[in-house]
């Protein structure tokens, strides 16, 4: 507050003390963007970011007093398949949340609550302003599938085969099994699937909704390649019924199959997003990699997106091995799979391939000693495994701070901060409790 040329100015409400929580509450409107406090705060919490004016007027939803805030949003087509594609953090799953129902937008005003009907108000004009007065209305029925799928074995339980029976509205299960690829998982218990089949039965029993506007936030994370074409396939015949698609999708190439229009979100991450206008498909992606929009005339990244081949590398020599694993097999549920020996040489990066539920991350937490080997009793010597896996834990009490300090010692270094906080961005989310951390970040 000291530094503030404003405060040191006279002007005292600049910046003040919340009484209720103690902290820092800095005005927008006294607050000159100056970037002296940015610079001043030892923990990096203040981000100052001057937007256009005209987009003041243009605020869908604010989570709090200087917390972030999303503008716009994508322009609901019914009869029509909408994609959207932007970083992590930018507000892509706040903006489905919005258009499925599920979050009521305070368009920027934290005084009072908002009626559907004041939202219409807002987009008045707009092909948005319909949509929202049916929203109000009753009139439209969303399916959404959300973007956290392994928060669903916490809330259903059971067969497969049952949960999909009780939401099959449209009488299309016998189809959307046999598209999806899932007949043989629907005799397993919900807990006992893998990330891309959880995936699969989660868009399963969106599709199987009776709606007029099928939402998706991305629907092709945990999904292999094969099996992502199926998945674009059973929503690209929901668009062609005349129903409405809007999904969140990462991938360019599923994103270019299924959609006739594309949103951009871009801004801050954890600051603040922006929707863009809309876009044919071809144009959107590719103004998306190149991090430029030529309508809003913004520039969105610093780098262009571009795709090399990079040459074969050298067949390594028998010294430079790491260490070598057995031949092994692991069965588990009624799943069997078997491993050939092999080994791993430094410095190298290996990529798994393979379909969904055919027993990569059983490997994988082999290896990271997670699980034992049935057919052989082997361990690692002298080497330290590091294990990310498959699903996120959010049961973590705390903040991001305080986890990545109970995990490695070299917490706070030089080395550390060079290695891995700069790289993932990760200090501007240290304060942030983990429960409360988008899917990206």
């Amino acid at each position: 507050m000291r530094f503030c040329p404003r405060v040191r100015g006279g002007v005292l409400d600049t910046i003040k003390i919340d009484e209720e929580t103690g902290k820092a509450i800095i005005s927008e409107e006294l607050c000159t963007g100056c970037g002296i406090c940015v610079n001043k705060c030892p923990f990096k919490a203040i981000r100052v970011v001057n937007l256009p004016e005209e987009l003041k007027e243009v605020c869908v939803h604010q989570y709090g007093l200087n917390s972030f805030r999303l503008y716009r949003l994508p322009v609901v087509r019914l009869g029509k398949s909408v994609g959207v594609i932007g970083r992590n953090g930018v507000g892509k799953s706040t903006a489905l949340s919005i258009l499925s129902g599920t979050l009521k937008p305070n368009l920027g005003d934290l005084g009072e609550e908002k009626d559907w009907s004041d939202v219409a108000k807002f987009f008045k004009g707009s092909e948005l302003q319909k949509y929202f007065e049916m929203i109000g209305n009753g009139e439209i029925r969303v399916s959404y599938k959300p973007q956290n799928v392994s928060l669903i074995p916490r809330v259903h339980s059971g067969k497969v085969e049952k949960l999909l029976q009780r939401v099959d509205e449209r009488g299309v299960l016998s189809e959307l099994t046999n598209t999806l690829e899932i007949e043989e998982v629907l005799d397993r218990e919900i807990s006992s699937l893998s990330g891309g089949e959880l995936q699969r039965v989660a868009i399963a029993a969106a599709l199987s909704k009776e709606a007029d506007l099928y939402i998706l936030d991305e629907p092709c994370s945990f999904v292999d390649v094969y099996q992502r074409i199926n998945v674009a396939k059973a929503i690209r015949e929901i668009s062609e019924m005349g129903k409405g698609v809007v999904l969140v999708e990462h991938d360019a190439t599923i994103l270019d199959f299924i959609s006739d229009y594309v949103h951009v979100i871009y801004g801050e991450p954890g600051v603040y997003g922006i929707v863009s206008s809309t876009y044919s498909v071809r144009e959107g992606v590719n103004s998306f990699l190149q991090g430029y929009l030529k309508t809003e005339n913004v520039k969105i990244r610093e780098y262009e997106i571009k795709f090399e081949i990079k040459p074969p590398i050298d067949i390594k020599r028998e010294e430079d091995y790491l260490f070598k694993y057995p031949s092994m097999k692991k069965c588990l549920n009624g799943f069997s799979l078997e491993i050939a020996s092999g080994g791993f040489y430094k410095g190298e990066i290996i990529g798994v391939l393979g379909p969904n539920g055919i027993g990569k991350t059983t490997f994988a937490r082999i290896l990271a000693g997670e699980l034992e080997p049935d057919s052989v009793e082997w361990e690692f010597e002298e080497v330290r495994i590091s294990h990310k896996p498959q699903y996120i834990d959010l049961s973590f009490e705390g903040t991001v701070e305080d986890l990545l300090r109970s995990l490695s010692p070299e917490f706070g270094k030089r080395e550390y901060e060079i290695e891995i906080i700069s790289p993932l961005k990760l200090k501007r989310i240290l304060e942030r409790e983990i429960s409360s951390l988008s899917g990206g970040e």
